[in-house]
Formats: C-alpha cells, structure tokens, sequence
C-alpha cells in the first residue's frame, strides 16, 4: 500500500497490551480494533504535534504494566479478559499526518473508522486532542441511531474557534449535526472551558443532556445511567480532564471535582450492558505531565473494562 491508512505504532514499538499489529484494513477481521489518533484539527501551528500526540504511543507503553497478561484474573470485570472466548483484538496502528495536507489525517482516520466499524468490530481509538473522534463520528453513518456518552469537564460546543471547525473545542457541536446522533448525554462538567451562553444555549436547544460531576459525586453514576435510553446504539468519548486530576493529572487544563474512576468504570460498565456500543475514544492525554504512568494507565484500564464487559455482555457473538 503506497498510501496507507494506517502505520504501525511508533517507536519504542509496541502494540495495545503486545495484541496483533494489523495495518492492511482491507484484510480486517478482528471483533475490537485499537486505533491511534494522534493528530486533530490545530487552531495554531504550534499545535500540529503537540504533546497530546504523543498519547497513543504512551498508553500502548503503559499497557505492560496496566496488565501482566490477558489471561489473568480481573476484579474489574470478574475474570480474565476474554473468558476462555475466541475474541480477536487487533492494533490497527496509528493514523499518520501529512505535513503538507494538514487535513488528510481527517479523511484517513474517517475512511479506517468505516473499514473497521463496517467490518462489525468495535472500535476503541486513542487521542490526540478531542478533534480526534470528529471523522470516527462520520464513519459511524449507517449504524445509528446513536447516542453519545461524552465525559468531559468541557462542553465542547463552540461552531468554530480561530476559523477552525473541526477542533478539541467543536466536536459536540459537530455531532449534533449528524442525522445518526439522536441523543447526546454530556457528564462531568464543571469549571470552564471555551464555552461561552450562547454554546450553552445551543446545547440546551439542540436536546443534550447536560449532567455536571458534581451530580454523579453526589448521586452516583446509576441516575446518570437511567437516564440513557436502553437497548440502543452507543459510542463513547472520554476527554481525560473529565476524570478528576487526581485520577488523570496529564492534561492541558485540570480542573477539580471530576468524575472518580469508579464512576467510569461503572458508566462504561452500564452502557455496554444497555445495548451495541460502537466505539470508544480516549482522548486529552499529555503524557510529559503524567506522574508514573498513571494517567496512561487508567486511559488503559478503561480499554480493558470495555472489552471485557462486551464479552461476558457477549457483544461478540457473531
């Protein structure tokens, strides 16, 4: 392939917890697919690679200590990640950029999403800023309607930001422009961000569900769960300052009072069990802030919960 959609990760090399590489999406067959994401949509030319991009490579590094095998017995989930089950997880590798077409990484990473999600898998991708899922919303034309679970301190509402429309501070927005959304549920909101009222009004107009951290640290994530739709089609995106910086302190902008990680875990847990979730990303990382790995490392955990609730939820049984 002269022009690929996807590279194997980069150097130190290393695969999601040493799964197979698989970068030919045309000879895709896999029930999960790990894909990095590293570039967005930069509002400055100091953001083209910024440390952020640096993330898939940090989260693959970290997955040798986040499990010391997949066949060991896990108490977030109850058992081995598998199950004793025929479940086939690949690394797609990363999505490259093109220093001379700031927007083919776009177009590449929403064409590797549709080989993938088309394929039946279920796409798990690692950010890179949270421009990152706006093409993996594209690709999930087809399989709606969709309702998307987003954890993120932020609102991420804003039409365009420095001209840019397709940004970390846009994807929201983006979303609810595509007919396959039907339901956008935000959660963990708190601080501020790039919103302005009228980003907060338009999100209010358009239906989304707006649900600040400091609900679930006083409710629970259950209220957040029943107020999700059953028997669906889901996706998920995890904006790492959603979480609490204690939990995830390498991020651009922490703020206190996030969602604790068994509040993830739980919400993940919960909507894999309500129906199809299509994907997952995981996005915001800035590893050279990280502190022993851990944020990397929880971005890691969260993987595992999701793949090992789908199995005994038997999502793969096709």
């Amino acid at each position: 392939m002269s022009n690929p959609l996807t590279v194997p990760p980069r150097a130190p090399f290393r695969t999601f917890l040493d799964f197979p590489l698989h970068t030919d999406l045309d000879t895709f067959d896999a029930h999960v697919a790990i894909l990095g994401l590293p570039y967005g949509d930069p509002y400055t030319i100091d953001e083209v690679t910024n440390d952020q991009t640096n993330a898939p490579t940090a989260v693959r590094r970290a997955s040798s200590r986040l499990s010391m095998h997949p066949d060991r017995y896990d108490f977030d989930f109850g058992g081995p990640l598998l199950d004793g089950h025929d479940i086939r997880v690949v690394d797609c590798g990363d999505v490259p950029g093109d220093a001379r077409d700031l927007t083919a990484h776009y177009r590449k990473a929403e064409a590797a999403a549709r080989k993938i999600l088309d394929a039946g898998a279920m796409l798990v991708s690692i950010g890179g800023d949270h421009g990152v899922p706006i093409p993996v919303f594209r690709a999930c034309e087809g399989h709606g309607p969709v309702t998307l679970v987003h954890v993120d301190a932020h609102l991420d509402w804003r039409d365009e930001r420095h001209g840019i429309r397709e940004g970390y501070s846009n994807p929201i927005r983006r979303a609810s422009e595509m007919p396959w959304f039907d339901h956008i549920i935000q959660i963990g909101l708190r601080a501020q961000g790039s919103a302005r009222q009228r980003e907060y009004d338009d999100a209010v107009a358009w239906g989304a569900d707006i649900i600040t951290s400091y609900e679930v640290l006083e409710h629970g994530i259950q209220p957040v769960l029943d107020r999700i739709p059953d028997g669906g089609t889901y996706y998920l995106s995890i904006d790492a300052d959603g979480v609490d910086p204690t939990v995830m302190p390498a991020v651009n902008a922490p703020a206190p009072g996030g969602l604790l990680y068994h509040h993830v875990r739980d919400l993940i847990h919960g909507v894999v069990k309500k129906g199809r979730v299509l994907g997952m990303d995981i996005v915001e990382i800035t590893p050279a802030r990280d502190l022993n790995e851990i944020t990397s490392i929880v971005a890691g955990r969260f993987i595992l919960n999701l793949i090992g609730t789908a199995v005994r939820a038997g999502r793969f049984d096709r």
